[in-house]
């Protein structure tokens, strides 16, 4: 039945391949213009949110609507002043000129710095203003809060632009004193900017790194540039399309800037994969069609009936191979959904999405192309004339033989397979053992590179103002400011704690700042206090926020419905294998080894982002941990891929079985003509994901390095080395199934 689905698909798409195009064209030319312009003038990127994840509903949450909603003051815009003698005539002189100016914009509120204050720079109620080595300054600027949005973005645009033209302002007035000014701005929306657009910057930099090499890649594979563009297409349709979906998404619900990045590049690789495994096996089956002669039956059609043929062929096998490929992915992926945190859910739908978009264009537009191209793609292309390409792409395309590296790799496995289970089982334990020790935390502006100037912002704000640094644990209490301060002396005395502000009054609430020793909000220690103050009997209700409470309210939100998710996406992917193969011994033993693949993963990813190797040529600085959420997007991201590339090689092995070749010879032939593809997929997107470590936004490098280090894995030791070993020891029993089982899967099966 699924079979007839497929071919009649091939049918009306080989029949109709020039209005399949121009739809395909139309989407993807509206899909990049609504992320580019949106409905309203707002793109994409002007819609996504940015800062720590949080979950709805929880006690941080609270904490954080809490303080929103009795906070009174406007926006802050502040410059700190480095290179400059405060208290310098001249500098005085010239930031009068500058406060009077500022307080002359429309909207602003009001100007706080050393030359506000009556007493001036040797005032003691200035010191909190002046940099701890006397060679600065701070200034706040704060806005009103009695104009809309649109107002106070303009305003604050005015505000920022004096701002940076202060240092200079200042080194012309006071040359001796203020010669070397600098000045830094930063603000929390300047921030929010400020990873928006590196957001931006490195997939535009992924997709220029991965795009290229994908191509050369495909080229190597198909000996020509013709075959090799059509998946390509397919990829740019994916982005096109995939980025209008998002679009539509961000009005659903609220998507993380970083989400763009990992779905819109997780969408171009399985484009291009999806393509691939179609175009291989269209010119595979036009080979065999070509080289088997002139049938009468395929003369007889309109057009020619040979590539007719082919495409309907290709579509009954690899088609369906896709579909189900997808499928896989997909469910792993909407497992996602089922947790509380916003960005696992928005991750989870935008994700589904370009699936759905990538594996569509695979099965439409891509055969569209075959169908205009036709038998050209049976001829060597023109690269393979070169004299020094042509053996090198005699080894690279594919070929039509049974016999090649892969299967002279499979035939040496089957020799010994125990002791290449045992070893890639050792290599692969080995490599998840740093898991043991992972730490999980939610990042603030330390995801920004070290020369980012908010970043600069920050740590020359920490370490030049330490008055001005805020506490790492925040209590939101529902008491009189008298029982919250009885309640803070107790916090105080608890391990952990440095010192606990005075409790203030935060609308009817009182609020409490509690330092933690470590200094590390994020830190172990940090998470230690929080779970600590919660833990007091305080007689009153107590919210508490900051980054480590958002950590331990993450963390627990994951706990509270994994296993709903892991339930959901292991007895999907069961039940889908099982309909695929008729075997129950299959889909466990590919779970099995995929969950080994993904600790491997993990353990990679740990020893490098979070002990800090690798540090200088991955270009970040170690935070002492991995980001929360990124464990859950690699976790269902590699999950996917891995039975993605399982369900290639299963595919093929089945066929071959059911046309009656022994288990051994089932594998090795099958690892032969599958292997090629799969190794080339997984480079395609380990090249992909490669461009995500090429960025410099902290997050979107652990989640590129993770995936590129999990289909490395997963190709190679896994696909190629565990794998064949495994089913050539089950021999025969890798096809078992209860009875009662096979009588479901011989009417329910989801067969050629």
């Amino acid at each position: 039945m699924l079979t007839l689905v497929f071919e009649s698909l091939g049918r009306r798409v080989a029949r109709r391949p020039r209005l399949t195009v121009v739809v395909w064209v139309v989407l993807t030319g509206l899909g990049f213009a609504l992320a580019l312009f949106g409905v309203h003038g707002e793109g994409v990127f002007d819609r996504v949110t940015t800062g720590a994840p949080t979950v709805p509903g929880s006690d941080s949450e609270r904490a954080t609507q809490v303080l929103a909603e009795n906070d009174e003051g406007g926006p802050e815009i502040t410059l700190l002043v480095s290179g400059v003698d405060p208290a310098d005539a001249e500098v005085v002189e010239a930031m009068t000129e500058v406060n009077a100016d500022l307080v002359a914009i429309e909207g602003v509120d009001t100007v706080i710095n050393p030359y506000v204050i009556p007493g001036g720079v040797e005032d003691p109620a200035a010191q909190s203003l002046v940099a701890s080595d006397g060679e600065g300054f701070l200034s706040v600027v704060t806005l009103r809060t009695d104009i809309d949005a649109e107002r106070t973005d303009a305003v604050a645009e005015r505000v920022v632009e004096q701002l940076d033209a202060v240092p200079a302002t200042l080194a012309q007035a006071a040359p001796g004193a203020a010669g070397d000014a600098t000045g830094l701005v930063g603000s929390n929306a300047l921030i929010v900017e400020a990873i928006t657009g590196q957001v931006e910057e490195d997939l535009t930099t992924g997709e220029k790194v991965a795009l290229p090499v994908a191509l050369l890649i495909m080229v190597l594979v198909f000996g020509g540039f013709l075959a090799a563009a059509m998946p390509m297409a397919g990829a740019v349709a994916s982005i096109g399309t995939g980025l209008g979906v998002l679009l539509g998404l961000t009005y659903v619900l609220d998507v993380d800037a970083s989400v763009v990045n990992v779905v819109t590049l997780l969408g171009l690789g399985l484009s291009i994969d999806y393509g691939l495994l179609v175009v291989s096996r269209f010119r595979e089956e036009l080979h065999r069609l070509i080289a088997a002669g002139d049938d009468p039956a395929l003369r007889r059609r309109r057009g020619d009936g040979v590539v007719h043929a082919a495409l309907v062929r290709t579509m009954a096998t690899a088609g369906r191979t896709v579909a189900f490929s997808a499928l896989t992915v997909a469910i792993s992926i909407a497992g996602l959904m089922v947790f509380r945190p916003d960005i696992l859910r928005s991750v989870g739908a935008g994700g589904l999405g370009v699936v759905l978009v990538a594996v569509a264009t695979a099965l439409t537009l891509v055969p569209a192309l075959l169908a205009f191209s036709g038998r050209r793609l049976a001829q060597p292309g023109v690269l393979g004339r070169v004299p020094g390409l042509r053996r090198l792409l005699a080894r690279t395309a594919d070929v039509q033989s049974d016999e090649g590296a892969f299967s002279r790799l499979a035939a040496r496995v089957q020799r010994h397979p125990v002791w290449v289970l045992v070893t890639t089982v050792v290599v692969l334990v080995v490599l998840a053992l740093p898991v043991l020790g992972l730490h999980m935390r939610n990042s603030g502006i330390e995801l920004l590179p070290q020369g980012s100037p908010q970043r600069e912002f920050v740590d020359e704000l920490a370490a030049q103002y330490p008055s001005s640094e805020s506490a790492q644990v925040v209590a939101v209490v529902d008491a009189s400011v008298a029982d919250a301060q009885a309640w803070a002396d107790d916090v105080a005395r608890l391990d952990g704690v440095a010192s606990v502000d005075p409790a203030a009054p935060v609308g009817p609430y009182a609020v409490v700042g509690v330092h933690v020793e470590a200094g590390d909000a994020g830190s172990p220690e940090a998470v230690s206090v929080v779970r600590e103050v919660r833990a007091t009997d305080a007689g009153f209700d107590v919210w508490v926020t900051g980054q480590a409470a958002g950590q331990v309210d993450f963390l627990d939100a994951l706990g509270e419905r994994v296993w709903w998710a892991v339930g959901i996406v292991v007895g999907a992917t069961l039940v889908l294998l099982f309909l695929m193969t008729g075997s129950v011994v299959v889909p466990v033993k590919a779970l099995l080894t995929n969950a080994l693949s993904l600790a491997a993963s993990l353990g990679v990813l740990v020893w490098v982002f979070q002990d800090g190797h690798l540090e200088g040529l991955l270009g970040f600085t170690s935070v002492g941990g991995i980001e929360t959420y990124v464990v859950a997007l690699v976790v269902a991201f590699a999950f996917g891929l891995a039975m993605d590339y399982e369900v290639f090689l299963l595919a093929r092995i089945k066929e071959l079985y059911d046309a009656g070749a022994t288990n051994d010879e089932a594998v090795r032939l099958g690892l032969q003509r599958s292997g090629r593809i799969i190794t080339s997929a997984a480079a395609i997107i380990i090249v992909v994901f490669a461009g995500f470590v090429v960025g410099d936004l902290l997050v979107i490098k652990e989640v590129g390095f993770a995936l590129a280090v999990a289909v490395l894995v997963d190709a190679t030791i896994v696909r190629l080395l565990l794998v064949p070993a495994t089913m050539t020891l089950l021999g025969r029993y890798n096809w078992w199934a209860p009875r009662p089982l096979r009588w479901v899967h011989r009417r329910l099966a989801i067969t050629h």
